[in-house]
């Protein structure tokens, strides 16, 4: 089977290519054309955004939600000062304490394991290390613990709108 074109086959073919390649063309144009109109469009809009929108913003943050910030930050100033006495007066020298103390006893093993060996006795091996629950458990409560103060933060700070109150009040409905 031979896939001869007639010449006026082969013509129409000349010709529907031209065409394609003319409609391409235009394409072509016309993306460039969009791709010109698209960044001009953006380039209004920031524009637009700069000088009506970020301003609006503005004044209706400080109209409203500044006041509340104002009056809030005493009580977050007061909770991250009294966090940081804590930190500082209660739980660092407490973890300074648990540290001094294991290290001590590590060293205090240590001293015991080179007295026994110099006595010629057979080497203390190494004590097992006990496979217990307690840390992952301790885990799992930290996690939890986390999880329930993200969770309580999102609940609080999240938009909601069922505490929005309608302006006009609802008309009841004709019976």
């Amino acid at each position: 089977m031979s896939l001869d074109l007639s010449k006026k086959q082969k013509k129409e073919l000349k010709k529907l290519q031209q065409s394609a390649a003319h409609v391409w063309e235009a394409q072509q144009v016309v993306a460039a054309s969009a791709a010109e109109l698209a960044k001009q469009a953006g380039r209004q809009l920031e524009t637009f955004g700069r000088q009506q929108v970020a301003p609006t913003v503005e004044e209706k943050y400080h109209e409203h939600v500044g006041p509340y910030v104002d009056r809030a930050r005493p009580y977050v100033d007061r909770g991250m000062s009294a966090s940081k006495k804590f930190v500082q007066l209660s739980l660092l020298p407490v973890a300074g304490t648990v540290a001094g103390k294991a290290l001590s006893a590590w060293d205090a093993s240590a001293d015991a394991r080179a007295k026994l060996a110099h006595l010629g006795s057979a080497p203390v091996p190494p004590p097992k290390k006990k496979s217990s629950a307690g840390p992952v458990i301790a885990l799992i409560l930290g996690i939890g613990a986390a999880v329930g103060v993200l969770y309580a933060a999102w609940q609080t700070l999240r938009a909601d709108d069922e505490l929005w109150v309608a302006d006009d009040p609802l008309a009841a409905p004709d019976a």
